[in-house]
């Protein structure tokens, strides 16, 4: 993975014991890259409140040299602002921004999160009490309402994908010993969350999913929603199986359609909305999830279908765009 490398960067550091005052004994690792169309100012007073809250908040800012200035001198006050330029190379930038973080941290839990996670002192607190006997943790995110219509619709994979298990964040916790043992994980991959639950995993890491641990998260723009639906639907090459479902989502439509078997239609949908519904409803997720996200899943689903095969299209082209780079593997098999 090439990861070893990172012994040259001359950032590790000894991890803290003791926080100052009250704070949570915890690092928070914030691997950004600047887009314009984000709100600084609410991001800000985010990272304000979580130096309140926390004994270290790290963002590795791999943002163009005038946003990165401006973050500099807007967070440099209440957290650490660094730069990604360390001599690593990932494909992935989110990976190489957690890994100099993780890496820079001080202290042995952590948590990793996108930009757009809003975490809350109950959240944080009980992440402190499971890395106690967990090496990761993973949270499930919700919405902030009120939410955009698409948000709604996106609403309905989460809802599905705890249904099957759980859902596949925008954050996790771990504990830095760990990582540092089994020398990060690959930086290549898109699916960059479950490389990581696998490479932990892999490496004798004990991982706990709790379905009620709600985290809350920032809608993204229409325009950012609709750009990542194909990029979503590759990351389900490192899932087999469901992704193999999907694929067939198409091709059973056509069918359908073609025979006007119109009663199997409404069957399908109904399972769909059953299922979403059934993730809803696990572990209290009714207090965060409104009921409708649950009637989207057909739609929900279909769209993942026609993504899916856009998805083998990319692969057959050398992978899916991610930035600058295209990345053609998912995740590393479990």
């Amino acid at each position: 993975m090439g990861c070893g490398a990172i012994f040259a960067l001359h950032i590790r550091r000894e991890c803290a014991t003791e926080p100052l005052s009250d704070l949570l004994p915890l690092s928070y690792v914030l691997p950004l890259k600047w887009i314009g169309e984000s709100d600084r100012a609410e991001l800000s007073r985010y990272l304000e409140r979580l130096k309140n809250l926390v004994a270290e908040v790290i963002v590795v800012d791999g943002s163009e040299p005038g946003d990165f200035a401006v973050n500099a001198a807007t967070w440099r006050p209440f957290v650490r602002h660094m730069s990604p330029d360390t001599g690593l190379s990932f494909t992935n930038g989110k990976v190489l921004g957690a890994t100099i973080g993780i890496w820079a941290a001080g202290y042995e839990k952590i948590i990793v999160a996108d930009d757009d996670v809003r975490y809350d002192r109950n959240a944080l607190s009980r992440l402190v009490n499971l890395l106690d006997h967990a090496d990761l943790v993973r949270p499930q995110n919700h919405f902030r309402r009120p939410m955009p219509w698409h948000a709604h619709w996106d609403t309905a994979r989460t809802l599905l994908n705890r249904a099957a298990g759980a859902d596949y964040p925008g954050t996790l916790a771990l504990r830095r010993s760990l990582f540092l043992a089994m020398g990060g994980y690959d930086g290549n991959v898109l699916f960059e969350n479950l490389e990581l639950i696998r490479t932990v995993e892999r490496n004798g890491g004990r991982v706990e999913s709790p379905l009620d641990l709600y985290v809350e998260r920032l809608a993204p723009t229409r325009a950012r929603f609709f750009s990542q639906r194909v990029r979503q639907a590759y990351d389900d090459f490192a899932l087999p199986f469901r992704m193999a479902v999907w694929l067939a989502v198409v091709p059973v439509v056509l069918w359908v359609a073609w025979n006007r078997r119109w009663r199997s239609a409404t069957w399908l949908a109904g399972a769909a909305v059953a299922f979403a519904e059934t993730g809803r409803r696990r572990a209290s997720g009714r207090a965060v999830f409104a009921a409708h996200a649950s009637l989207l899943a057909p739609v929900w689903v279909l769209e993942r279908g026609v993504c899916a095969w856009l998805a083998v299209l990319c692969r057959l082209r050398g992978g899916v765009t991610y930035g600058d780079a295209r990345i053609k593997k998912a995740a590393n098999p479990p």
